[in-house]
């Protein structure tokens, strides 16, 4: 027997079919458990190995931690010696996240927000043209360039497009000692009474200053500039006296046309999972559920009583359908109509409710009685409910008449409008995350032709690091994946495959790996790539263990572990172990298909396909 400290030696696993099973498996090697469907491979290297390597690592943490973490069983086995930390890749393990992506599972969307924080080019999102930035002295050069001798007013911005009276505003600037402000490109004096039309739109600037620019008036000219800057959190306006024509400057982006103004770039910014970067409608999330018609009523041929308004087909007696019955009384139809043959009010009443109190007058058996609806309607009804995310059973009942959309503000980008323009080779970050990898590592790759040298300095460190977290996943075959591919639509073996070049990106050593058949799903041609990098991750210094039926990874691996000889309570034993060389000398069904001694035929005939 192989010395056992390079060994992992489970004793006397009894986990699910496994017959008292002990095993000597060698470290630092990559090895593959196969055998039949049933056999007991996942028993043997998931619920045995991977959970008393779990169960240990949970002992290291404090009785405080414990408590709320909850104490692992200990799997049914008399011992394991030479286990190393465990990680397990399963194929079950997909995030169901709307918030997780491809690029911030592998961390390579950090990496791209990084750089564009660093080296990005803000663009104005109203006017197209690229954003600016100065220092006050910058600013002053300029208007003695372009104002000497003349007058000017320096203003400050502090209203950009918004509703409101402002009449605490003007108090507030009347407290501090101005006398005039600028409202909707009108210069007023500011008086007790002043107040706007709440229910327009204003822009608002501060008349800090109005002087002639010369040498003389230098200090004033400066001070007035950092107070307009102060007031205008960064950006002042500027008006020549003879042109009345605005100009903009700020300390932060702005644009030099419009005036809008970019709050400097970090990271965060370019996130959709962080405040600073998400779309304040949709909160990052890129989607929104809209209520559809077309799954509140699937088939208009059918009446409301005979369930064709789906939400409520199963609640003959509601209350919906005594209002509805009520409404079909003012619009003529009865629950017996076909909703095709209801008319366009009818329908709106029912879909949309009645706003206002409606007044309805009947008389039966000759005596009059008045009602009064106020129906909130179906979409109304079942939007309200799928807002209760705390009833959760609740929720999943309205959202499955509901229907995902694009977010008509970010249009699907997740990012706020200001995060969309910052662009780097001319792409915005949106742009590139959704190239697919194979397309954004010839971009990335492709960037020194595009940066100046002081943006290469800040950027290639960044650069290098988006390069091997790329190749780590074209390695495994998914290059024709995109950064912003949710993980939720993600099959098992793709997720799988990701979480491993994550692994190979950590460099981690001396980690127990056990994947669950990596190779589901893979095209033959990318299979020589996955299998390479599992090599890479047994050099580096650790243990790989797959779970796997296809014959490349059996043939490529260092130790294979045959169990069988059957399925279920038939199998649950070693078999056969060994290099490839001496698996194929065995007698078991493994060995037989691998050695070509017992083949699937290719049916000389085929039966017919439905065309599909």
């Amino acid at each position: 027997m192989e010395d056992q400290k390079c060994n992992i030696s489970v004793y006397g696993a009894r986990v699910h079919n496994l017959k008292n099973l002990d095993i000597e498996i060698p470290r630092n090697k990559l090895v593959v458990f196969t055998g039949k469907s049933g056999s007991g491979k996942s028993s043997l290297a998931f619920d045995t190995i991977h959970a008393e390597g779990q169960r240990r690592y949970l002992e290291t943490f404090n009785a405080y931690a414990r408590q709320f973490l909850g104490n692992m069983e200990r799997p049914d086995v008399d011992k394991i010696t030479g286990l190393s930390p465990v990680v397990a890749i399963e194929q079950k393990t997909t995030s169901k996240n709307p918030r997780s992506t491809v690029g911030t599972i592998t961390e390579i969307y950090d990496y791209l927000r990084l750089l564009y924080s660093r080296v990005g080019t803000a663009y104005s999102y109203k006017s197209g043209e690229k954003m600016v930035r100065f220092t006050d002295n910058k600013i002053i050069d300029l208007l003695k360039k372009d104002f000497m001798n003349k007058s000017i007013s320096i203003l400050a911005p502090v209203i950009r497009s918004r509703k409101g009276h402002y009449a605490e505003l003007f108090y507030q600037l009347a407290k501090k000692g101005y006398l005039k402000v600028r409202v909707d490109g009108e210069i007023i004096d500011i008086t007790p009474s002043l107040k706007l039309d709440r229910y327009k739109a204003h822009d608002i600037e501060v008349v800090i200053d109005r002087l002639v620019v010369s040498e003389k008036n230098d200090c004033r000219l400066l001070s007035s500039l950092q107070l307009a800057m102060n007031d205008g959190e960064g950006v002042m306006m500027v008006i020549e006296k003879n042109t009345q024509e605005p100009r903009y400057f700020s300390r932060s982006l702005m644009c030099p046309k419009t005036g809008i103004a970019y709050k400097n770039p970090e990271p965060n910014s370019f996130s959709f999972n962080s405040p600073k970067g998400a779309c304040k409608t949709c909160n990052g999330l890129g989607k929104y559920k809209k209520v559809d018609v077309n799954k509140i009523i699937p088939d208009k041929n059918l009446s409301i009583k005979n369930g064709a308004i789906s939400p409520i087909a199963n609640k003959k007696s509601d209350w919906i359908i005594s209002q509805i019955e009520l409404i079909g009384k003012k619009y003529d139809f009865t629950l017996n109509t076909p909703f095709s043959q209801i008319n366009e009010k009818g329908v709106e009443a029912i879909l949309y409710g009645i706003k206002d109190t409606l007044k309805l007058e009947l008389k039966t058996a000759g005596i009059s009685k008045t009602y009064k609806l106020n129906f909130k309607g179906i979409v109304d009804f079942i939007e309200e409910q799928s807002k209760l995310s705390y009833v959760k059973s609740v929720e999943r009942w309205a959202f499955k008449y509901m229907s995902e959309h694009n977010c008509r503000t970010c249009s699907g980008s997740r990012l706020n409008i200001e995060s969309s323009n910052f662009r780097i080779a001319g792409r915005s970050i949106t742009e590139v995350s959704n190239l697919d990898i194979s397309s954004f590592e010839t971009w990335v790759s492709e960037l020194d032709k595009h940066l100046n040298t002081n943006q290469l300095i800040i950027a290639s460190q960044i650069i290098k690091e988006l390069l091997k977290r790329i190749r780590f996943i074209i390695d495994v075959g998914l290059s024709y994946l995109s950064l912003n591919r949710s993980s939720k639509t993600l099959s098992g073996g793709e997720a799988q495959r990701i979480r491993l070049a994550t692994q190979i990106g950590t460099q981690l050593t001396n980690v127990l790996y056990i994947l669950d058949e990596p190779s589901i799903g893979l095209h033959q041609r990318d299979n020589l790539k996955l299998i390479r990098s599992l090599k890479k991750l047994r050099d580096i210094g650790n243990s790989v263990i797959v779970v796997e039926h296809d014959k490349d990874m059996i043939k490529e691996s260092d130790f294979i572990v045959d169990l069988g000889p059957g399925a279920g309570v038939h199998g649950g034993q070693v078999v056969s172990k060994g290099d490839y060389k001496t698996i194929l000398k065995d007698n078991y069904i493994t060995a037989m298909f691998l050695n070509g001694s017992k083949q699937i035929k290719v049916p000389e005939t085929r039966r017919e396909g439905n065309g599909k």
